[in-house]
């Protein structure tokens, strides 16, 4: 069976599971829609919301990935995506907003990997906060995707309900769609490495607090906080100082060629050397 085929089956699996249809958009009723369920999940500034209607409208037309999750008639999910460089090998998957917990988004990213491969492309990017616990597990371990590419400050300052009074650094996440480990995670077989007992804690955590150690070893484990999105709120001290502490140590190593293979269930990225 071929790639793109397998792809389509296992998307239409991953949207039973979630009890949802997913449908290509391309009328402004749909785009106005998912405006609002963007807006219900970031509450951004009216200013600056993470895509317009009219952008939407742009995309589709041009042949651009615009999506929807459907529950009933309930839009509960939504995806844009445009064409990248290199010309012909790349989507880059812009915003994805969906309920969490239920499988909406892996639902979501399937059928972004069917729509890709139906059209010869290669890979899927896009950035996520690397401080997101539950980001990076989606990322790495649900969907076997690599962040290649540490970038500070990337959108500069924003203004929402979620990212408020934080600096906006991102990893751009690569999602080789054919790479074995994807295959397997597209099967339902998270990407879940062995972590090697010569490991060394390039960054730990420390009553809530970041704790740096030594970056020489081959195998280093690099701590993210439990949940950055409520510490913005309740200390946001310490959320400043996960922030450079992550910038420094994870995009430090990443810079330097480091290889982010993985990411544990303790909350810890795993960097080779």
């Amino acid at each position: 069976m071929t790639g793109p085929a397998r792809s389509d089956e296992h998307a239409e699996a991953a949207a039973r599971a979630a009890g949802v249809r997913i449908d290509e958009l391309s009328e402004l009723p749909a785009f106005e829609e998912v405006f609002r369920l963007f807006d219900d999940v970031w509450h951004p500034d009216p200013g600056n919301p993470p895509v317009t209607v009219e952008l939407m409208r742009a995309f589709s037309h041009a042949g651009n990935y615009v999506a929807g999750a459907y529950e009933g008639g309930r839009l509960v999910g939504a995806s844009v995506g445009f064409l990248a460089a290199p010309a012909g090998q790349v989507l880059h998957s812009h915003v994805t907003g969906a309920s969490i917990g239920r499988g909406i988004g892996f639902a979501l990213k399937l059928h972004q990997r069917a729509w890709a491969l139906d059209r010869g492309l290669e890979r899927i990017t896009w950035t996520y906060d690397p401080l997101v616990r539950r980001n990076a597990h989606f990322n790495l371990v649900k969907l076997g995707a690599r962040p290649e590419e540490y970038l500070p400050s990337f959108y500069g300052v924003m203004a929402d309900a979620i990212n408020t009074g934080d600096e906006s650094d991102r990893t751009l996440a690569v999602w080789r769609l054919t790479e074995p480990r994807v295959l397997a995670a597209v099967r339902g077989e998270p990407h879940r490495p062995q972590v090697p007992p010569d490991a060394v804690a390039a960054l730990a955590e420390r009553d809530g607090r970041p704790v740096a150690g030594r970056t020489d070893a081959r195998t280093l484990l690099v701590a993210v906080p439990a949940d950055i999105e409520t510490l913005r709120r309740a200390d946001p001290g310490a959320a400043k100082a996960w922030r450079h502490a992550v910038r420094d140590v994870l995009g430090g190593l990443m810079e330097e060629g480091a290889q982010v293979t993985g990411f544990t269930g303790e909350g810890h990225y795993i960097v080779e050397r």
